[in-house]
This record gives C-alpha cells, structure tokens and sequence, in this order.
C-alpha cells in the first residue's frame, strides 16, 4: 500500500508540475516578461503550493527543492511554452481551461494523499490538498500584481476542496490509494470543468 501510495503521489505531483508549469510560462509571456521572469513564474506556479504543503507538514526540505524531477519537469515546461508559443497560443480557451483543471485535480490529489501519509487530520488533509492546487496559481497572480484568481474564480478552490474530500472519504471505506486518487481527481476535475463552463460561481455581495 505504501509503494502504491508514494507512486500515484510522485505521478500526479509531476503530471499537476508539467501542467502548472505550461500555465505559468503562458502567464508570464502574456504579461511581457523575459526569459528570466517566464522561468520564475512557471517554477513558482508549478511548485509554490507544493513547497507551502510540505513546510506545514514538516516534510522539510520540501520534495520540489529535495528532487531535481520537479525544477526539471517545471523548466522543461517552461522551455516549450517558450519556443512553441504559437501553438500553445492557438489553443482554444476551453483547451487551455480543461488542462488547467487537469493540473489542479493532480495537485489536489497528490496534496491530500501526502497530508494522510503524514498522518494528519482528515480534515487538514483536505485544506491542504486544496493549498497544494491554488498555492501556485496565487503566487503566480501575486507576481503579475493582480488578485489571486481563487478569490474571485467562478468555483476553482472549492473544487479543489470537493476532489480532496471524495479522496478521504473514498480511503475511510476502504478503496485503495489508486482508486481514491482517481475519484478525488475525477471529481475536482469534472467539477470545475462544469463551473467554468456553466460560469458557477460562489455567493458574494456587490458594493456599491
């Protein structure tokens, strides 16, 4: 259980970290960046809710700083963004917003399944699967000076949030961390593909 557990989690951190890492290199082009600053922002959009997951868990140094695959698959992300822009451009918009609920899912998953390794709490296990699939999109808006996107999204983090729920619950009745992990993506990722779509968003009050 063990082996399975340490392998769905180094398959989806890196899955999620290729993802992140396209998505935080299109945002920093998009924002006139150089070279330097697209590297910066897609290491920081693939790895800073990683990084923040594991310093609260006291999994120190975190696994993206600890293991090269993770700086390396974010860069190489970065550098394809970089050269084949053009075609990452000519993505439609429901392209890029199905790939980036795909990243979301995978870190949402691969943030709880950790935090349970850990043995913590059920309940911090979720807030913190949901910390792992917006920490990086946050500190990515931070850098572009805007308003994180996962306060004013239609439904972003509470699908992160959801998919880490139907993860926890799926191992209390026993499915394996393989199963677990595909129905706590699943729903993280059908959910916010809805909302996006249907334009779902959470109740909020108007100033005026």
């Amino acid at each position: 259980m063990k082996y399975d557990s340490g392998k769905v989690l180094l398959v989806a951190d890196l899955a999620g970290t290729f993802l992140f890492g396209i998505e935080g290199a299109d945002a920093a082009i998009r924002g006139n960046l150089d070279l330097l600053g697209l590297m910066v922002l897609a290491f920081s959009t693939a790895l800073a809710g990683g990084v923040v997951r594991d310093l609260l868990i006291g999994a120190v140094p975190p696994a993206s700083i600890k293991n090269w695959r993770y700086a390396a698959t974010a860069f190489s992300a970065a550098m394809l963004t970089f050269f084949f822009y053009r075609m990452v451009e000519a993505f439609p918009a429901r392209m890029l917003m199905v790939l980036d609920a795909g990243g979301l899912a995978l870190f949402a998953v691969a943030g709880t399944e950790k935090a349970l390794d850990y043995r913590i709490h059920p309940f911090m296990a979720a807030l913190l699967g949901t910390i792992t699939g917006v920490g990086g999109g946050t500190i990515r808006d931070i850098f572009l000076a805007q308003v994180p996107r996962v306060l004013q999204s239609d439904i972003y983090a509470t699908a992160a949030l959801a998919g880490a729920v139907v993860l926890i619950v799926a191992r209390k009745i026993g499915a394996s961390s393989m199963a677990a992990a595909f129905a706590g993506g699943g729903a993280c990722f059908v959910l916010r593909v809805v909302a996006a779509t249907l334009n779902w968003n959470l109740p909020r009050i108007v100033s005026h």
